[in-house]
């Protein structure tokens, strides 16, 4: 596969169906906005606990996933969509891993050790592209999974640097008012 096809030079690309969008549509963004929360993610692993790198690493691949739902605006049968157990799956995990916290009675900061703040930086990536997301489904058709998979994801993020930060013997901090 090359990798430059100057295709892009005046500003715009191609979706999966070859249509052409300008870099500045909300497809694009949304899309883009799942690309950046990807490579952060990859930027966190290894945290240092296999269960949660391995988690990590699915998401990755989730998230290309979604990426693809995305940049699809008219999916075939055959093309790779955010379904339904992907949100499960997520969903599990979460409920694994507040077995292991103590009860959510606040807010909390967002920081902790390296792993657990890079943890919260991702989920509010994520939530900028749900809200990318969001934004599209205004005026285009977007795989309504797709969109409950961020909102879920970013509350596994969110589970994961709390369960990070518990392992690494952080404190949460809880705000002040």
């Amino acid at each position: 596969m090359k990798i430059y096809t100057g295709r892009g030079d005046e500003g715009m690309t191609d979706l999966r169906d070859m249509s052409r969008v300008s870099k500045t549509s909300p497809r694009i963004e949304a899309y883009g906005t799942v690309d950046e929360a990807n490579a952060l993610l990859g930027t966190i692993r290894p945290t240092g606990y296999d269960d949660v790198d391995d988690r990590l690493e699915r998401i990755q691949n989730h998230l290309h996933v979604v990426q693809a739902d995305f940049a699809n605006p008219d999916p075939d049968d055959d093309d790779p969509v955010v379904r339904e157990a992907h949100v499960e799956e997520l969903e599990g995990w979460i409920d694994e891993a507040d077995e292991e916290l103590d009860p959510l009675e606040s807010f909390v900061l967002p920081t902790g050790s390296e792993a657990g703040a890079a943890l919260h930086h991702a989920r509010t990536v994520v939530r900028r592209a749900e809200r990318r997301a969001v934004d599209l489904a205004g005026t285009d058709p977007v795989n309504a999974e797709a969109i409950a998979y961020l909102n879920r994801l970013s509350d596994a993020l969110f589970t994961f640097a709390r369960l990070v930060n518990r392992r690494d013997g952080v404190r949460e901090d809880r705000p002040t008012y």
